[in-house]
């Protein structure tokens, strides 16, 4: 079992895992690009726990992050989402994102998807739920300038999306690679509890960081192999299987 509380051999990060992972994730693969984070302008969707650790993780590698959403609606604030405020509304009261704009002068909540916003930004992660980005919404994120999509919750683009995002040239983190944290994260867990042995916030925080580097690395080397190629590489992997 694991997402256990901390004085029941629960590990640290754990909370944070997904969120860190999917930017650790996108972080690379922006960079195997000539880019990052630094300056840009930056859409999530969802305001649970991997969209409030992705806005975090962003915010810190020098993003301005413009909206979180909830399925009501969403809030757009050009002047970068505030942490602290979004998971007392969120966390501590269990309120809805309309507390959050009528406490922050420069946010303005609206009504609907956040894939609906009209104005130009550079990176959407969308962390809410499967399907929200359709092919019509993602015709829009090539129109607003978005150079990368990486998903955060579980198959958040549907195919019409993600055809959309190949045919234009939009970095794309589907979301098998770029939300795979909090597994790897628990994975940590069990090794503590293997070892008897707690590490540092800073210690399984540097680990989270190198697996989702290495799945982006393993993910690029991967997609320039042929399909006979993948075949032969498959049959190697499961051939142990069967004997």
């Amino acid at each position: 079992m694991t997402g256990k509380p901390l004085g029941f051999g629960g590990s640290l990060i754990r909370p944070e895992a997904t969120g860190y992972g999917l930017v650790y994730y996108t972080e690379e693969m922006l960079k195997a690009n000539g880019n990052s984070f630094a300056g840009k302008k930056v859409v999530i969707s969802g305001s649970g726990n991997v969209a409030q650790y992705a806005l975090q993780k962003a915010t810190e590698l020098g993003a301005t992050v413009i909206s979180v959403s909830d399925s009501n609606g969403y809030v757009i604030d050009e002047n970068g989402i505030d942490f602290d405020l979004l998971t007392d509304v969120k966390e501590k009261r269990r309120a809805r994102l309309t507390e959050y704009a009528a406490e922050k002068p420069t946010a303005t909540y609206y009504e609907g998807s956040v894939w609906t916003y009209t104005g130009n930004y550079d990176i959407a992660l969308p962390c809410a739920t499967q399907n929200e980005i359709n092919g019509e919404a993602a015709k829009r994120l090539v129109a607003q300038g978005v150079i990368c999509v990486s998903e955060g919750a579980n198959m958040p683009s549907d195919l019409e999306a993600i055809k959309v995002y190949k045919e234009n040239g939009i970095l794309y983190g589907p979301a098998k690679a770029a939300n795979a944290g909090g597994v790897a994260v628990s994975a940590l867990e069990m090794s503590q509890n293997s070892l008897r042995l707690s590490w540092t916030r800073e210690e399984v925080d540097g680990r989270l960081k190198d697996i989702m580097t290495n799945i982006f690395n393993t993910a690029k080397q991967l997609q320039k192999l042929t399909v006979l190629e993948l075949t032969t590489l498959q049959v190697q992997i499961l051939q142990p299987l069967k004997t």
